[in-house]
């Protein structure tokens, strides 16, 4: 069963138009973004709204079926991060620069390092649209914190 057009506008209105892992901002993007499976359907998660996030595509991609992932610094399994279940405030922040973001805590880190929000193994693209966006005065969300310098 596919998610319904009423399901795919509450969830985009509800994460503002903004990826709910990443907080890349859709309006500047390319690629429209997608609706997540927070709970993957491959494990039995619904199409209903409560199971569902605003994704960007490669978060959407990178993330696939898992929900749990290896923190870094440890190698211990955790749960990735749950938009439906946990502020976003809870698990990241932004470094100095609006740039990068941080893990506060295991499950932050590990979604980070799962999803390569920060472009580490890539080409660096992110960050690069990251600054420009900086620059151009609309990023980060004015809502999400920033590490102090």
């Amino acid at each position: 069963m596919a998610v319904s057009a009423v399901n795919r506008r509450v969830v985009r209105e509800r994460a503002q138009f903004r990826c709910e892992y990443c907080h890349a901002d859709e309006h500047w993007q390319f690629i429209r973004f997608t609706i997540d499976h927070v709970l993957p359907q491959s494990a039995g998660g619904s199409d209903d709204g409560d199971n569902l996030a605003f994704a960007c595509r490669n978060c959407n991609e990178r993330r696939g079926n898992r929900s749990e992932g290896r923190g870094p610094d440890t190698a211990q399994v955790v749960p990735l991060f749950n938009p439906r279940q946990e502020p976003w405030v809870d698990h990241f922040v932004w470094d100095a620069a609006g740039v990068r973001i941080v893990g506060r805590t295991p499950t932050g880190r590990a979604t980070i390092m799962l999803l390569d929000v920060n472009d580490d193994r890539h080409d660096g693209a992110v960050l690069r649209v990251r600054q420009r966006d900086v620059f151009d005065g609309y990023h980060p969300p004015p809502e999400d914190p920033i590490l102090s310098s």
